[in-house]
């Protein structure tokens, strides 16, 4: 088979690793704990804490499954942004970074913490902080999105956040994130702010850089039930497109799993049967709806999934959520889960896809 340049190439020099930005929920950490060893060698996860008032302790909570489902030696990428910084510790110091970061220490999760340029110092002195603790360097996430209202940081305010941080950029990974691309033209548009934001944080030697972006639709509202439907990963031919214009080193591939990057509302009621199903060119999201007593139907919809030509070729050892999809289909199972595991097993079957893709041809 030849692959056409429209397709992808394989990359020259070091591989392109995976930057998945997942939501810190416990269908997301089930499928990370859950990855292939083939799947932890290629991918450095980011988890963001979402906010939810129905949760005591958010950030123990969230530390309770980082210590239980993160493979021993991979790093967490952790991201609070989308918390108040409201301090919980008495001190200098004491807002989410914080608490997230000692208690990781304390559960022997290895963490990077997540800031930007819209940081305050106070934020900053936090993640210097858990820089200094774990030893892990940080993570600078830039927003190319058209969604949101942030500036680019120019040099002085670069060398700002260093002085602040005690730290060279060769310690810091990079991240550009392009929010959401839903079409052709948006993806045009972004390629360019892309690439224009590329060139110009190429002045500076990052330890690592990627361009993250995100294509999965806010919900599956208005999605008809008992098909599949497909999605184009416009994510993945965003940074294709960046990657065949740009001339620099090429940056890791990252995006939002099977989820929209903005953070969620919160959630009410129960969700329909559904598999965001992910393949090289788009998303197959199957939405059934309830006619059975508990969520039998999932188990109508796993049948119809695996009887598809979306079905890999690999069948139930593509990853740990096929097997899962391919027990439902059989009827293996007692139930059938609900919204958790049905998360779980798409983040669980879309890692393991993305990485074979960028292992064998070099894009995702």
């Amino acid at each position: 088979m030849v692959l056409q340049r429209a397709e992808c190439v394989l990359c020259l020099g070091e591989p392109v690793a995976y930057v998945p930005i997942l939501k810190g929920r416990a269908g997301e950490f089930l499928a990370l704990g859950h990855a292939s060893a083939e799947v932890q060698s290629q991918i450095r996860p980011v988890m963001e804490v979402v906010p939810d008032c129905d949760v005591r302790d958010l950030l123990e909570t969230f530390c309770d499954r980082a210590m239980e489902d993160v493979p021993n030696g991979m790093v967490l990428t952790v991201d609070c942004g989308a918390l108040p910084a409201a301090q919980v510790f008495k001190g200098d110091a004491g807002g989410p970074m914080v608490r997230v970061g000692e208690s990781l220490g304390w559960r022997q999760v290895a963490m990077c913490p997540v800031f930007r340029g819209t940081d305050s110092d106070e934020t900053l002195a936090e993640v210097r902080a858990v820089m200094a603790w774990h030893q892990q360097g940080g993570c600078l996430r830039i927003s190319s999105a058209r969604d949101v209202q942030e500036r680019r940081p120019d040099d002085e305010r670069i060398r700002e956040m260093l002085r602040t941080l005690r730290a060279a950029p060769e310690e810091i990974d990079l991240i550009i994130d392009a929010g959401p691309v839903h079409s052709r033209d948006r993806r045009k548009a972004l390629a360019v702010e892309v690439l224009e934001t590329l060139h110009y944080m190429a002045r500076w030697p990052w330890r690592r850089g990627c361009v993250a972006a995100g294509a999965f639709p806010v919900n599956l509202t208005n999605f008809p039930r008992g098909q599949a439907t497909p999605v184009v990963r416009e994510d993945a031919l965003l940074w294709k497109q960046v990657r065949d214009q740009w001339c620099g080193d090429i940056p890791d591939f990252g995006d939002f799993g099977v989820t929209h990057p903005r953070m969620p509302p919160q959630a009410h009621g129960t969700p329909h049967p559904n598999m965001r199903y992910t393949t090289a060119a788009d998303w197959q999201v199957f939405v059934y709806p309830k006619t059975r007593r508990g969520n039998d139907d999932f188990f109508t919809l796993s049948r119809d999934l695996v009887s598809s030509p979306y079905w890999p070729p690999t069948g139930a050892g593509m990853s740990w959520g096929d097997a899962r999809l391919q027990e439902c289909a059989k009827r293996q199972r007692p139930k059938a889960g609900g919204g958790m595991e049905w998360r779980a097993w798409a983040t669980s079957h879309h890692l393991a896809v993305v990485t074979s893709r960028l292992t064998a041809l070099g894009c995702p």
